[in-house]
């Protein structure tokens, strides 16, 4: 593995049972890319994203990340990971800003600052509970708790499927600020060209468990032509471009 490379996967494969859910994926994530992954639901997009986080064991193939098998991940290298997914589970006992102090415990890098800071910018209640929080302002703070100790990689499942439409673009654009960081590595999956388009320097297009795309579109030129490629990919109705 090249020490450029953040992620490195090899002729993975998933089964569940007798159905295969990922076919002999090839992909590497370098230092400092943000990489779209984009497919229609049921691609195989989420598998894939558990599986280099360690969340589901491979039937087969080799996953690299920080230089390590994520099944057996340490400390060390899970502390530098931000990772939210479709399924929100958070404390809905507690209020907001107690989630966010009582989860920047455990990060000795926590910038409480910048998590604060996205709390205000998102118009997340602090002194309100969580549980009666809308599933879109839920979906706002799990990703403040996946920020808030500024993560080298950082996943994201659909991070903005829950959000509306201007809610969505404020995101994309703190992204592109975390993005910023040369140092950091940001895989985001979608079904929506235009995030991609907005946000990815690559674009990755997963359909029926296999990598079928792969385009290192650093100009916002290239960014273009790999979502007009992909929206040719797909059947009418199944990519949503707003």
């Amino acid at each position: 593995m090249s020490t450029e490379d953040v992620v490195r996967v090899s002729g993975l494969c998933k089964s569940f049972g007798t159905k295969q859910v990922l076919n002999e994926i090839d992909l590497t994530i370098p230092e400092g890319s943000v990489v779209g992954l984009l497919g229609k639901n049921g691609a195989g997009k989420s598998t894939l994203l558990k599986c280099v986080l360690g969340l589901l064991k491979p039937t087969s193939g080799d996953i690299s990340v920080f230089n390590e098998d994520p099944w057996h991940l340490s400390s060390e290298s899970k502390a530098r990971i931000g990772y939210v997914g479709q399924d929100i589970n958070l404390y809905p006992w507690m209020k907001v800003g107690g989630v966010v102090d009582y989860v920047g415990s455990f990060y000795p890098n926590w910038n409480s600052n910048f998590a604060h800071k996205l709390l205000s910018h998102w118009d997340l209640p602090v002194n309100e509970r969580v549980g009666p929080l809308s599933q879109g302002q839920q979906q706002k703070l799990a990703l403040v708790l996946a920020l808030g100790h500024e993560p080298q990689l950082l996943i994201l499942d659909e991070p903005v499927a829950a959000l509306d439409p201007a809610a969505r673009r404020e995101f994309l654009r703190t992204l592109l600020e975390i993005a910023h960081d040369p140092q950091r590595s940001i895989v985001f999956s979608t079904h929506i060209t235009s995030d991609v388009e907005r946000v990815a320097d690559r674009v990755v297009f997963v359909k029926d468990g296999k990598l079928v795309y792969d385009s290192p579109a650093r100009h916002p030129e290239k960014r273009r032509q790999a979502a007009a490629h992909l929206r040719k990919q797909q059947p009418p109705g199944n990519v949503c471009d707003s």
